[in-house]
């Protein structure tokens, strides 16, 4: 039986906090069984008075919570308290002997002395009055709630009943979801609630923390969690006190002793925040920078000798690998100097997983705090990521990427970041467009289209490409389509050579071979330094030297010919486009970061590996409430193995968000909090389709009762399937 109660908070005494110059701009939340009303918030002060009516729907053993906030204006808001209210117990106190339980007109105020902090039960933070007003109950009624058997009363809306089955087992029905389960159902921890969102999936909210969850949260899953919290705040800040007694709270003099790099230059001083990253500020400007400005500028200097790299120690300490000799060093081969005197010695390794380690230690220094918000739709996704996208300051994309495609729920926590990578590449890289096109009728790697002018914004477009491709190099996700190779060195700031153009136009090369290895005097080829180029069905002439046209190519000057030639062919007249793209490129990140990388660890880096090896794949797979030898499993990797490549990288899309494989295969798949291998669960019904949670890389596997089931079922799924319909 339902009722209509209305609830005025009336005012609030709230304890001061003496660190703070301005009071807390408190509003209070009334929460119950799934409904949340709140008030107007009163801005900066102890004693807020509202005098608000908030109406809601109560049954007779309803329980109220009243949670009071303090909003913030760029954070989350802050819980100051709460306290709570039994619907059954007020009836009782105020009217048990009534023909029938009344809060009419009765202006029943209730008092909450004691508002105790969600964080310490004990801290008393001030008191809350409200109003009751407005509600009628059968007394009957009343009284079969109370008593009925069988039935668990939860915070939200999840009604469960218990039964028998005819061998005397007892079993539990779900009412909501239709469905029954032999484990009696927990209820909701405290501030906890279920809610299901528009495609019927079921999700909960924390109400306490304003997080979200798809997992159902039990009594033993919150305290472990909240014990998790208290350790981790005590090793936090055990470790503060640990820095800073024997490390930052040191004497200058003792900061020679114990600081590799030597003191600070004047003006600057090193500090760490709250997440232990250490940072520098430089008093006389004002200003603070992740880099140390010991080592500051090393990455700017003249170019390291043919054959060296820099690399960095844990600490931050450079030192440089001579690979002509298969060396280490701490001694800049370029100006003489020692980074670091009597250190250890470091093993030689050519190791392109370690590259990619160093570089992402530099992303980690040059990245910003909090995250920004990118909202775009699917039918409009290149212009509404173009709109975004430059809209933002540069520095601004080193943020964490928080993705929104509107009408599909989903919180991002990497997989969506990774499908709109995978999906605006698919986009921005697309020949139709003609701001790029294929190296050659049999080659399928990407090259900036020189005919790219007829769109009077090609130049806006290209620097946005550029920060694109930097901020997916940036926060490590993959695009759908690669560049050609000499792109990929204009990328790294190395020049071009005769030999690249093997890999865009081997025709084309083997005839300047031909010409070079050759007489071609002897031959009677008439050639001169300039060439015939077609645009857009325009045929033209382009000199390779002034007057070339008039200019014939000898033995004697043909290496110049051969040499002018191939730089033509290589840039083709596109100077203004890959200015356009490396001043956007640059802006994100700044191309001296990628300088240890060759041609083809940066395609790697920057695409994934495309092949996809099924073994690997199933020695880094695990399972829940699955063995390796259930009939599904079986059945999963038959499929697997039944299928081409193509199909193989369409279903790992499905579940990871790409098609895409980093560096180290299966065993390096990426989720939301770090290392994620690829997962199968068991859930559902036979007649349901798989689901994909592409943040935590898990397959969600129905037990199917047949292969071909199976199978039909995820070919649809990888098929037909577009959207957060995964997860």
């Amino acid at each position: 039986m339902k009722a209509q109660l209305q609830v005025t908070v009336l005012s609030a005494k709230l304890k001061e906090n003496k660190k703070n110059w301005f009071g807390p701009s408190p509003y209070v939340e009334v929460a119950v069984d799934g409904q949340s009303k709140r008030t107007e918030k009163c801005n900066n002060t102890h004693s807020p008075k509202w005098k608000q009516a908030l109406t809601v729907i109560v049954t007779p053993v309803s329980k109220l919570v009243f949670r009071v906030w303090s909003h913030q204006t760029l954070k989350a808001d802050i819980l100051l308290g709460m306290a709570t209210l039994e619907i059954s117990e007020t009836l009782k106190a105020n009217d048990l002997k009534c023909e029938s339980f009344c809060l009419q007109n009765g202006n029943l105020l209730f008092s909450f002395k004691n508002i105790t902090s969600q964080t310490d039960p004990q801290d008393v933070v001030g008191d809350l009055s409200v109003c009751l007003d407005g509600m009628q109950v059968d007394p009957e009624t009343f009284a079969s709630a109370e008593r009925e058997p069988g039935k668990e009363q939860h915070t939200g809306t999840k009604p469960w009943e218990q039964r028998v089955d005819q061998n005397g087992r007892m079993y539990y029905v779900d009412h909501i979801e239709k469905r029954t389960t032999w484990e009696k159902p927990d209820p909701l921890p405290t501030g906890w609630e279920r809610r299901v969102d528009p495609m019927g999936r079921v999700y909960y909210v924390d109400h306490i923390t304003r997080t979200t969850t798809w997992q159902r949260p039990t009594q033993e899953s919150v305290r472990n969690y909240e014990e998790w919290q208290h350790q981790r705040s005590q090793l936090q800040g055990a470790m503060q006190q640990f820095n800073q007694r024997f490390i930052y709270g040191l004497a200058a003099t003792a900061n020679k002793e114990f600081d590799p790099l030597g003191p600070l230059p004047h003006g600057w001083e090193k500090r760490t925040d709250t997440n232990g990253r250490v940072y520098f500020v430089h008093h006389p400007t004002r200003t603070t920078q992740w880099e140390d400005p010991r080592t500051q500028g090393l990455l700017n200097d003249k170019p390291l000798p043919e054959g060296w790299e820099m690399r960095f120690t844990v600490d931050g300490i450079p030192y440089f690998v001579d690979h002509n000799r298969r060396t280490t060093t701490y001694i800049d081969p370029r100006t003489g100097k020692s980074s670091l005197e009597n250190g250890p010695q470091i093993t030689y390794v050519r190791d392109f997983k370690a590259k990619v380690q160093y570089f992402r230690f530099w992303c980690q220094q040059l990245s910003m705090p909090q995250h920004i918000k990118i909202t775009v739709t699917r039918k409009t996704l290149f212009e509404d990521s173009f709109q975004q996208i430059m809209s933002f300051h540069p520095q601004d994309l080193r943020r964490r990427l928080w993705i929104i495609f509107p009408g599909e729920e989903g919180l991002d926590y990497g997989g969506v970041a990774r499908e709109w990578f995978f999906l605006l590449s698919h986009e921005v890289l697309n020949p139709m467009y003609c701001l790029f096109e294929y190296a050659g009728k049999d080659n399928y790697c990407l090259q900036i289209n020189p005919a790219s002018y007829i769109n009077p914004d090609h130049l806006k477009y290209f620097k946005f490409i550029g920060r694109f491709i930097a901020m997916a190099l940036f926060h490590g996700k993959f695009i759908d389509t690669g560049f050609s190779l000499p792109f990929y060195k204009r990328i790294l700031n190395k020049p071009l050579a005769l030999k690249d153009l093997e890999s865009i136009d081997p025709e084309f090369y083997n005839s300047l071979i031909w010409i070079k290895d050759n007489n071609i005097e002897e031959c009677g080829l008439e050639m001169f330094f300039s060439v015939d180029k077609e645009i857009l069905g325009e045929v033209t002439t382009h000199e390779l030297k002034p007057d070339g046209g008039n200019i014939q190519v000898t033995e004697e000057n043909k290496e110049e010919y051969i040499r002018l030639v191939a730089e033509w062919r290589l840039s083709r007249g596109v100077e203004e486009q890959t200015q356009a793209f490396f001043e956007g490129f640059n802006e994100v990140l700044p191309q001296q970061y990628l300088q240890y990388f060759d041609a083809k660890e940066l395609e790697v880096m920057l695409c994934g590996m495309q092949e996809i090896d099924l073994v690997d794949w199933q020695r880094n797979t695990i399972y829940r409430h699955y063995a390796r030898s259930s009939k599904q499993i079986l059945w999963f990797w038959q499929f697997v193995k039944e299928m081409d490549n193509e199909k193989r990288m369409r279903l790992l899309q499905f579940v990871t968000g790409t098609c895409r494989l980093p560096v180290g295969g299966f065993a390096d798949l990426m989720g939301s909090n770090g290392p994620q291998k690829f997962c199968i669960e068991k859930v559902g019904k036979e007649n349901w389709l798989p689901r994909s949670h592409t943040c935590f890389n898990r397959l969600d596997l129905p037990p199917y009762k047949s292969y071909e089931q199976l199978k039909e079922k995820l070919m649809f799924a990888i098929e037909e399937t577009e959207g957060f319909g995964q997860e």
